[in-house]
């Protein structure tokens, strides 16, 4: 269970403005979303004394490990924001998730002859339209209480129209004007259907035309003295605005475009992206960047452009991209970006409207971004080198270890036996360095053997870049390794670079301390590894699970640090991203072994010419009683080929017969 003041932000680093905040857990996942009118008022209700607290609040605090949240200009605009990032994460507790219902939406039944207006949960159907989610039903239905004054389309269930038909009067709706009442013939079916269609081209977000031409009217109407009418005709388009705050469009049109925004000072830089689509904010993201150059605002911004759609292209760069400066020449990054996209992309400031106010909240969450990261870097980089100090005193080290790397072997009962090698430099995680190993000196389960090997293997292919580059003095052993080359990680670092170049291999870099995951025969065998090699410049600690204690080469106590020391908790960082880099690399394999077929055996023989072969003959079953001949048959397999396939298949064993394991009856003719 988590303190929560451990995560508590600081008094003033919470803006008091309306927003959207996410709780997290330890592992990263979204544990629960909520909105505020006052952010800082709300959040600080959480870290109140835990005994105040409901005991679900009290459950969620203590679950999470750290808070974030997001400024925006408006609460409505937070409404739409919370409901998106529900929808996104499914936080464990938010109620309606957790009461197993779905979020209402507003459907327009577009299939149906007469399109009906309502209210539906649960999976999407064929042929109905689709507004939303909202939290609460009784949203939807005040939303559709206002827009039935200008689009009075049908609500009523199947059975109230047909009994409105078979008696020949309308319902209520119908005699108020809140229906047009198509089930007694005051409108025709196609009428009916445009009046639907208006109703959703306007919660698409298509609203400022439709408004415009009622005002137009309702002006027409005036001076032709129809007061009345224009009375109608302003009220008609105040609700229709109320409908659009209820709606939470944020641009009109349907509008696709992304708002980014840069909060600078001397030494830093924040950039935040607002993607919008459909005229709805669909996303967000954001870093933050040391200016390491002479840069200003344009720059920024053609850097985060090109960071934004560097690999991108078609649809997923927008029509419209909005920027608080243009770069200098701006032709040139505009054209790119049409040639990312494929079509017109405009590049621009804004200067005007909801465009202008959008960018206005991107631009605070911005500066508050940039406050935050300030703050917390500051905190953070004392924390790291208070625990880097703690390390290397309780090591006995001469310096403080600023690059960690650590070793964990995974395995299934002596199966599919892996190890990983995860990198910490000045206390963060560096995944473009992790490495991923395959035990190939031996078979079976040994947990020592199979260290050793891989601390071998790693600082053998150090040691053999040191001598390459005459760096390295002491006479290593000219034996190899068994067990092969290491296997690239899942982030490899880059390619490695070609010969005569003078940067740096991989593994080239020495760590100042190795942490393995196990206790003192684990420690010995890195030790003894290191000692083959001639590795003398390189610190070895073992941490055990059960106790958490720390094991030195050739000692027989262990060191035991503090509950509550920053060493302690970095070093137990390092180990479970280890184990967890280890676990993750074991299970992938063990999928793929699992999957595997009879075809996979075959030399040569990729997934394209594996699934003709399939077609052709159905099953492998049959290909096994096909000829050479009969395999020749099939599309891209020639004579040499197929020989390779009948051989392969006929030394292969067959599978065991099938058996029905309700009756116990052998299937015989089953196919594979």
């Amino acid at each position: 269970m988590a303190d929560p003041s451990s995560y508590r932000p600081k008094p003033g680093q919470i803006p008091d403005s309306p927003g959207v905040y996410r709780f997290r857990d330890e592992h990263g996942r979204v544990i629960y979303v909520g909105k505020a009118k006052s952010l800082r008022q709300r959040l600080s209700s959480y870290f109140q004394d835990l005994a105040g607290l409901h005991p679900r609040t009290r459950t969620m605090v203590t679950t999470a490990a750290s808070v974030e949240w997001t400024v925006v200009s408006t609460e409505v605009e937070a409404l739409q924001l919370e409901y998106s990032w529900i929808k996104e994460y499914d936080p464990r507790f938010n109620v309606k998730y957790r009461d197993d219902k779905s979020y209402p939406s507003l459907a327009v039944t577009m299939g149906e002859e007469f399109p009906r207006v309502q209210v539906m949960r649960g999976p999407k159907k064929k042929g109905v339209r689709y507004f939303g989610p909202y939290a609460h039903a009784w949203a939807i239905r005040e939303t559709v209480d206002l827009m039935l004054r200008v689009f009075p389309v049908r609500t009523c269930s199947a059975g109230v129209f047909k009994r409105s038909a078979q008696i020949g009067r309308p319902c209520l709706l119908g005699y108020i004007g809140k229906c047009s009442a198509p089930c007694v013939g005051r409108v025709s079916p196609q009428e009916h259907r445009e009046l639907a269609e208006e109703f959703c081209d306007f919660m698409a977000g298509r609203t400022g035309a439709y408004i415009r031409r009622l005002e137009q009217r309702m002006h027409d109407a005036a001076e032709e003295m129809e007061y009345e009418k224009a009375a109608r005709l302003r009220d008609d388009i105040e609700a229709l605005r109320r409908a659009m705050e209820k709606n939470a469009v944020v641009l009109a049109d349907a509008t696709d475009a992304d708002l980014i925004a840069v909060a600078e000072d001397e030494l830093e830089a924040a950039v935040q992206i607002f993607h919008v689509r459909g005229g709805r904010v669909r996303g967000q993201r954001g870093w933050v960047t040391d200016k390491v150059e002479a840069v200003d605002t344009a720059g920024l911004v053609e850097h985060a452009l090109q960071q934004l759609y560097g690999e991108e292209s078609g649809d997923t760069v927008p029509k419209e991209v909005l920027v608080p400066a243009l770069p200098e020449p701006a032709g040139p990054v505009t054209q790119w970006l049409t040639e990312r996209r494929g079509a017109r992309v405009d590049l621009r400031i804004p200067q005007r409207g909801d465009k202008k106010d959008l960018m206005a909240t991107v631009q605070r969450n911005a500066q508050q971004a940039l406050v935050l990261h300030k703050t917390k870097r500051a905190s953070d980089l004392t924390t790291r080198s208070r625990a880097l100090e703690e390390i290397g005193e309780a090591l006995g080290m001469d310096s403080a270890p600023l690059r960690v790397e650590c070793f964990d072997i995974s395995h299934l009962q002596g199966q599919d036996v892996v190890a990983s090698m995860v990198v910490f430099e000045d206390g963060l995680a560096r995944k473009s360095e992790y490495r991923r190993f395959q035990i190939k000196g031996f078979a079976g389960q040994d947990d020592v053997r199979s260290m050793h090997e891989v601390v071998g293997r790693r600082f053998r292919r150090y040691v053999n870049e040191k001598q390459k580059t005459g760096e390295w003095t002491e006479e290593a052993p000219d034996d190899e390794m068994p067990g092969g080359e290491v296997l690239s990680g899942e982030i490899t670092g880059g390619e490695v670079p070609p010969e005569g170049d003078d940067r740096p291999k991989r593994f080239a870099y020495p760590p100042q301390l190795v942490v393995v995951d196990g206790g003192k025969p684990q420690v010995a065998a890195a030790k003894r590894a290191l000692d083959e090699l001639g590795v003398t410049d390189v610190a070895v600690c073992g941490l055990a699970k059960r106790l958490e204690e720390v094991w030195l080469p050739d000692e027989d106590d262990p060191v035991v640090l503090p509950r509550t020391s920053e060493g302690l908790y970095l070093l137990q960082r390092v180990r479970d991203e280890a184990h967890r880099f280890a676990i993750s690399y074991q299970r992938s394999k063990r999928g793929k072994t699992l999957k595997a077929g009879p075809l996979d055996a075959v030399p040569g023989l990729g997934d394209t010419r594996k699934q003709a072969l399939l077609k052709h003959f159905g099953s492998v079953k049959r290909l096994r009683t096909a000829t050479v001949e009969q395999i020749c048959e099939t599309p891209g397999i020639g004579r040499k080929t197929a020989e390779t396939i009948f051989a392969a298949l006929a030394g292969a064993a067959p599978p065991a017969p099938a058996v029905n394991m309700a009756t116990g009856e052998i299937m015989d003719d089953a196919e594979e």
